[in-house]
């Protein structure tokens, strides 16, 4: 739902990954922004408008993304693909971050523009600390990206994950993502990325901050 440069964006890398596509919008000026070759269904109508949703195949969808402009609609057409129609796979973009937070714990997968914006400005601008990349529905668990301090180079990982007790996911290396092995070190200029309680975040942060205890 939604043909705006989100929405036709995700059309055409979906279709260019094989997968059939429909692409609902209220405005038939948007598909424009499709490409000429889209071979998916353009649908002019309400986003969680049911006749709009069914003539778009919504009873046969896989998944549905909510990426219009609108919080409330997004929303509501999320939750109407999901209980009304069974979609299994939903997501729905929402600018207000605190809103995303709320319709996060009531089980509606949210995208948070505006605050995942912010995280990655303040990433380039002020790269030490720690940003959070995704928190799961209950907010209890968050993967954050963070920079640690020069003497944790030449570190195994694993003594990382013992000091803080956090998961490290997989480091960013020079630009490019790398799932750690058994013995991976720390290199510099790595930037590690942590799944960690919440709740400590604060905590890992000053811990990789600082340097490494040499009794830990």
């Amino acid at each position: 739902m939604g043909c705006g440069r989100v929405g036709a964006t995700l059309a055409a890398q979906l279709e260019a990954n094989g997968h059939s596509v429909a692409v609902v919008d209220q405005n038939p000026e948007a598909f424009r922004r499709l490409s000429e070759d889209f071979e998916g269904r353009r649908v002019t109508g309400v986003g969680f408008d049911r006749d709009a949703l069914t003539q778009a195949g919504i009873e046969d969808a896989y998944a549905f993304a909510a990426v219009s402009s609108g919080d409330n609609s997004n929303v509501i057409a999320a939750r109407v693909a999901r209980e009304t129609f069974g979609v299994g796979n939903v997501v729905a973009r929402i600018y207000d971050p605190r809103r995303a937070e709320v319709y996060q714990r009531l089980g509606i997968p949210t995208v948070a523009t505006v605050r995942w914006t912010a995280d990655q400005v303040l990433r380039r601008l002020l790269p030490a600390g720690a940003v959070s990349e995704y928190q799961d529905a209950s907010s209890q668990v968050s993967l954050v990206g963070v920079d640690v301090h020069p003497a944790w180079v030449g570190q195994d990982l694993a003594r990382i994950e013992d000091v803080t007790q956090a998961r490290v996911a997989y480091l960013t290396r020079l630009g490019q993502g790398l799932v750690p092995t058994p013995g991976t070190v720390v290199q510099e200029h790595d930037l590690v990325h942590l799944m960690v309680a919440t709740d400590r975040v604060g905590t890992v942060q000053r811990l990789l901050a600082a340097r490494p205890r040499t009794e830990d």
